[in-house]
Parts: C-alpha cells; sequence; structure tokens
C-alpha cells in the first residue's frame, strides 16, 4: 500500500500548477536553485534505474560467487532474500527522496533527519561513504566490462592469455565510452536510456530462449535441493556468505535518486520508477538463474571456467557452439557497458552535489556546472581520473584493485544503514509531519519542519517494512565483510572492512583538519 498526495498551488493561469512550476516549487522547500534541465521523464528514468541495477545480467555474471557458497539452491533462495530485502530498503529510501527530491541524496537526508547535535558531522561521513562507494561501482563496473571482453577472447582462441595491462587498456577504453556518452549528454541520454531498456527486454529473450531449448535439463532437485559448501562449519553459514554477490547485483538503484534534479516530477516519478524497477528486474533475474541452474551439466568445469565466467561455460554446455555462446555474452557485455554509462553520470552527480555543499577538496571547482549542455563537467571529468588512476593499481596486484573497489557495497550499504536508521527514529517518535505548509517555506532540510512527501508508506505498514529494511542491511552489512573461504589466503582475504575503516578515518580527519570549517550541510541558496 502506497499514499500519493497531491500538493495545493496558487498563481497558474488555469489554476493548476504545471510540472516546471512543481520542480521548481520542490526544490525551493529545500533552498536549492534549479541548476540542471529536467530531460528525463518516467520511461526514461526507468531506463536509467534498470541500466545501472543491469540485474538478470550481473546475477549471470557473479553466479560464481554463489555458486561456491550455497549451491544452485543456495543461490535461488538467496536472491529471492535478497530481492525482498532491497525491495523493502529502497521502497523506504523512495519516501525520502519525495520528501527532499536532491542529487544529494543520503547525505542530505541525514542532515534533515539527524539530532541538531550530530546532524553535520553524520552528514558530511555519510556523504564520503556515498561518494566513495560511488566512486568504487564505476570501477568495478568498468572492470566487469574488461574482464568480460577478456572472457569472450578466451572463448574464442584457447590459445589467449589474458594480461593485466590489456584489463587496464580495455578498462580505459570503457570508461572513455562513457565519458563520451555523458559529454554529449543533454537531451540524448535520456533517449539512450530508453533504447537500452528495450535492449535490456529483448535481451534477455534472447538468451532465456537458448537456455531453454537448447539445454539439456538436469533434474528441479539437483536447482531448488542442491546446496554446496566451501568449507564453512554450517550450510547456513556458507549459505550467508554467498549472497555476497546478489547483494551487489541490488546494490545502486538510488542511482536515479542522484538524477532527481534532472527528472521532472522527480517527488513522484522517481519512487515509482525505484519500486518498478526492482519488481521488474527481481523477476527477470531470478528467471534467467533458474534457468541457467538447469542447464548445467558438468559442474565441476563450471566453478573452473577457462573464461573466468561461471555463467559464459554453462552457455557453452547449453548451446554447445561457439559462435551462439559469443552472441549470447555479447548481449550481456554490451548491456554492461551500458551501465558504465549510467554509473558514470549518478556518481558524477552525486559527487557534484556534495562539492555543492563543499564536502570535498576542490569544491569550487566540482561544484561547477556548464553553462552551455547544464552538465557538471568538471566532477565527470574528476569521477573519470579516479577510476582511471585506480585502473593503474591492477598492472601491480589485481587483488589490491579488488580490496580497493570493495568499497561499493560496503560504502553504499552504510550510507543505507545510517539514513534508515534515523528515518526509523524519526517515524516512530513522529517527528514527520503531513502538512508543508505555506508555498516557499523551507521544508526538509538542516533546521527546517519535516514533512512527508506526496509519495509514502503510510501507518504500521511504513514502520514495519522500515524496521525490517534496517534489520535486513545490518545482516547484510555484516556479511559484505566476510571472504569467500573459511581459511582464505593473502590473495583471496576481503579487504573491504579495511576500505571502509580508511574511508571513515580519512573523511573524519580531513573534517576536523578542513571539513567542519568548509562544510555546514547542505547550503541553503533559496530563503524564500
Amino acid at each position: 500500500m502506497v499514499e500519493v498526495h497531491t500538493t495545493s498551488y496558487r498563481g497558474s493561469a488555469d489554476g493548476l500548477p504545471s510540472i516546471a512550476e512543481k520542480d521548481y516549487a520542490a526544490l525551493r522547500r529545500l533552498g536549492k536553485k534549479p541548476v540542471l534541465k529536467r530531460n528525463f521523464g518516467f520511461l526514461s528514468i526507468l531506463g536509467f534505474a534498470c541500466t545501472i541495477l543491469v540485474c538478470w545480467e550481473s546475477t549471470l555474471i557473479l553466479l560464481d560467487i554463489g555458486l561456491l557458497n550455497g549451491g544452485p539452491a543456495g543461490l535461488i533462495y538467496g536472491f529471492i532474500l535478497v530481492w525482498i530485502g532491497s525491495l523493502a530498503v529502497f521502497s523506504s529510501l523512495s519516501e525520502l527522496v519525495s520528501m527532499a527530491p536532491t542529487a544529494g541524496g543520503q547525505y542530505h537526508w541525514v542532515s534533515m533527519l539527524a539530532p541538531p547535535s550530530s546532524q553535520k558531522f553524520l552528514s558530511y561521513i555519510t556523504g564520503w561513504l556515498t561518494v566513495c562507494g560511488w566512486q568504487g561501482t564505476l570501477a568495478s563496473a568498468a572492470f566487469l566490462s574488461a574482464t568480460l571482453i577478456q572472457g569472450l577472447a578466451v572463448l574464442n582462441n584457447v590459445e589467449y592469455i589474458s594480461q593485466p595491462y590489456q584489463a587496464t587498456l580495455l578498462f580505459w577504453a570503457v570508461i572513455l565510452f562513457a565519458v563520451f556518452m555523458n559529454a554529449i549528454g543533454g537531451t540524448l541520454l535520456p533517449k539512450f536510456e530508453g533504447f537500452i531498456l528495450i535492449l535490456h527486454v529483448l535481451g534477455f529473450s534472447a538468451v532465456l530462449i537458448p537456455l531453454i531449448i537448447l539445454g539439456d535439463h538436469q533434474d528441479p532437485s539437483e536447482v531448488f535441493g542442491r546446496f554446496l559448501n566451501s568449507n564453512w562449519p554450517t550450510q547456513g553459514l556458507s549459505f550467508m556468505v554467498g549472497i555476497t554477490g546478489s547483494l551487489f547485483v541490488f546494490v545502486g538503484a538510488d542511482g536515479a535518486i542522484h538524477m532527481s534534479e534532472e527528472i521532472q516530477n522527480a517527488p513522484i516519478i522517481v519512487p515509482w520508477a525505484i519500486v518498478f524497477t526492482y519488481f521488474f528486474n527481481g523477476i527477470l533475474g531470478l528467471g534467467i538463474m533458474i534457468a541457467t541452474l538447469f542447464c548445467i551439466s558438468d559442474l565441476e568445469a563450471v566453478l573452473e571456467p577457462p573464461s573466468g565466467f561461471a555463467f559464459i561455460e554453462i552457455f557453452r554446455q547449453t548451446t554447445y557452439s561457439i559462435a551462439g555462446t559469443t552472441i549470447m555474452v555479447s548481449i550481456i557485455t554490451i548491456m554492461q557497458l551500458a551501465a558504465t554509462v549510467s554509473i558514470l553520470t549518478a556518481a558524477s552527480r552525486q559527487l557534484w552535489s556534495f562539492a555543492r555543499d563543499r564536502g570535498v577538496p576542490g569544491w569550487r571547482m566540482l561544484g561547477k556546472v556548464d553553462q552551455r549542455t547544464t552538465i557538471p563537467i568538471w566532477s565527470v571529468a574528476a569521477t573519470t581520473i579516479i577510476s582511471c588512476l585506480l585502473s593503474l593499481i591492477n598492472l601491480g596486484s589485481s587483488t589490491a584493485f579488488d580490496d580497493i573497489i570493495s568499497i561499493a557495497v560496503a560504502g553504499l550499504y552504510s550510507s543505507y544503514l545510517v539514513t534508515l536508521g534515523l528515518l526509523f527514529y524519526r517515524r516512530c517518535t513522529g517527528g514527520i509531519g503531513l502538512s508543508s505548509g505555506p508555498p516557499g517555506m523551507l521544508t526538509n532540510t538542516a533546521g527546517a519542519q519535516l514533512t512527508w512527501g506526496p509519495w509514502r508508506l503510510p501507518g504500521l505498514y511504513g514502520i514495519i517494512v522500515n524496521g525490517f529494511a534496517c534489520a535486513y542491511l545490518t545482516t547484510a552489512f555484516f556479511f559484505t565483510f566476510w571472504p569467500d573461504t573459511r581459511a582464505p589466503s593473502v590473495k583471496d582475504m576481503n579487504y573491504s572492512s579495511l576500505m571502509l575503516g580508511g574511508t571513515i578515518l580519512f573523511s573524519v580527519v580531513y573534517y576536523l583538519v578542513r571539513g567542519r570549517s568548509d562544510y555546514s550541510g547542505p547550503i541553503v541558496e533559496l530563503t524564500r
């Protein structure tokens, strides 16, 4: 159950506000000036959100993690668990974007929800966690694209041996393509996202049909009843370790939130786009996972694939054709490339917003918007440079590179947890009102009145969903730090706890040295 309310306005020619007037009023209540063009509607932002998740595609790409810990049955039930938990998380976040539709997202909401004594500090730390999480997500997406291309090369040439420098060069090529699409942006980017949404659906059919028709399907008990354990003490613990692949699949839908200032009627459109994305993509992801698991004929070969990806070996076992497998994998590779474009867009908008509020070094430059294109070019450039510099680490050690980009899940999940924990507190204590007050009054920013937006989960239903989301995030956050095996080597160890701790330590030190004098929370640019 979702409540959708309308807001009364005065002054328009026919007595009813235009969408542009509503958008201006929504930002004005937050004290923000509109500087970005609202080129996105419902379908284009739906395509954007679906492209960032690439749910059915990344379900296949990350199949290896759950197969090792959990097996086929663990993959399916773990996916369903994460799907339900993520839906609760993003339904709750959708309430917040309806209240305050700003590109800042989590750090803005923490600022408006936190007690005055800790508002500034918690908002600042949350901003850094989100920035680093998105930078890590972009590097992860580009690296997956590069390794998928190398996987195709191995599939078609058994003598090919992938080299780190080749992965780095492919990484740069992927990033440059994403930069090109973002630079020409404007009205073209929404059209691109709409096209990718169509390809997302058609590509699903193009991959699913061969799996159903050509595969030698195993017995259902092997799919729904077979669990695997990579030497953890209990099967339950192995299952929980194995869900980390699904956690990565469902992370990042807040990318649509960071585009809020470029979306028409954002307080209503963004929540519906996010919730629909999770319903729709969850169904596609679960369907493709079950179909793929039914097609496993040689599990040992799948667990040690020459290409580095289990799903490529499953496709080969299904089609008995290198050409057919290449076409199917190419569809997924193209979708992963498209995801990198959208992730760069979201990461740069979040960085731009935090720079606008003076939260990062170089905020004067990073907070600028190009007047001709209305794109935060400097933030796009900085995000690109950060990713390219990170990719150089792969030349020396792929393990070190994986450790650094592991901040993607831990950083974003921690920002969700802090935000929703504060929302749960405010909700249970009655700290959020229903009335938005007179037009022009500041609401939903630091020190101002808190009011619900037009999209919310009402009453007890909202409390239950919000509480479940916090419980799920706490559990998921805990298991993001676990290694894949019980006794990992230095190479196989999960260093995401170190990266998260390093991020928090850096942000605290910078806050004490410089940040507390520059950053005061989201800046109020308009007072009326």
